[in-house]
């Protein structure tokens, strides 16, 4: 779900394998944050931190790591209604998610393009990077004002691959092995559509889809698929996870999914 990124969905919500939920169902825009690999955590355990937060228990810095490491692990998506976080809330499509970092991770650009390429983080930290600060709003309906995004326009990945005549669309794959989003090519190449390696002005770290997202600044959060592997030029619009679900393909905040919200870009 939107939920900082949702990702497929739990504890009914929308959510994306790292992308945002949706309001009430499998998860939403771009990406509800997943969670990270581990034991599934007991719900006695996740409900009585729910107590916590609810009574206003103020636990200082040991309370916020306790939450954090349930967060990362808790396939439940009960971690979701913690308050902190930023004002996001974490939800995956899979029980886990592998930890991809410096050694392995990679990102693949290819499908109808003339110079298929693959990159690492290294290269991705090397291109010329773009800042941007908009409100992220889930389809759930939390919305999270003036947040930061940086990295690398979607736009110049394309052209530096050569995107075939007959493209028309995006299709991008995440390394949960299960999320997958779309954009029109037109959509792609817009200036707030970034692979983001930074979030809040730092490294965007595992539970929000790091290393590298998708960041659609305009749209609902589940299109900003999290742990992005894969960039695909197609020659149509392949429904991503949630909108083989039901969620709309275009999914542009306050103009679809039956909602209203003000605009975020």
């Amino acid at each position: 779900m939107d939920a900082d990124d949702g990702t497929a969905g739990t504890a009914g919500t929308d959510g994306t394998a790292g992308t945002d939920g949706t309001a009430g169902t499998a998860g939403t825009a771009g990406t509800a944050e997943a969670t990270e690999r581990g034991a599934p955590v007991g719900r006695r355990v996740v409900l009585g931190l729910l107590g916590l937060g609810a009574a206003g228990v103020a636990a200082g810095p040991w309370l916020q790591r306790a939450q954090d490491a349930v967060t990362r692990s808790d396939p439940t998506g009960l971690t979701g209604l913690l308050p902190g976080g930023g004002g996001f809330r974490y939800y995956s499509v899979t029980a886990s998610v592998p930890d991809r970092g410096e050694a392995d991770y990679t990102l693949t650009v290819d499908g109808l393009v003339d110079r298929p390429t693959t990159l690492r983080l290294a290269d991705l930290r090397a291109l010329p990077q773009r800042r941007i600060v908009h409100d992220v709003q889930c389809v759930t309906g939390w919305r999270v004002p003036a947040t930061p995004f940086e990295g690398v326009p979607l736009s110049a990945l394309l052209d530096a691959a050569g995107v075939r005549a007959d493209a028309r669309a995006v299709s991008f794959g995440c390394f949960d092995g299960a999320y997958t989003e779309s954009l029109t090519l037109e959509q792609a190449r817009r200036d707030d559509v970034l692979v983001a390696l930074r979030m809040q002005d730092t490294p965007i770290g595992h539970a929000h889809g790091g290393p590298v997202r998708l960041y659609v600044a305009p749209m609902y959060f589940y299109k900003s698929a999290k742990w992005l592997s894969s960039i695909t030029v197609t020659d149509t619009v392949r429904p991503g996870y949630w909108e083989r679900l039901g969620y709309d393909v275009d999914a542009w905040v306050g103009r679809s999914n039956g909602r209203d919200d003000a605009p975020t870009a």
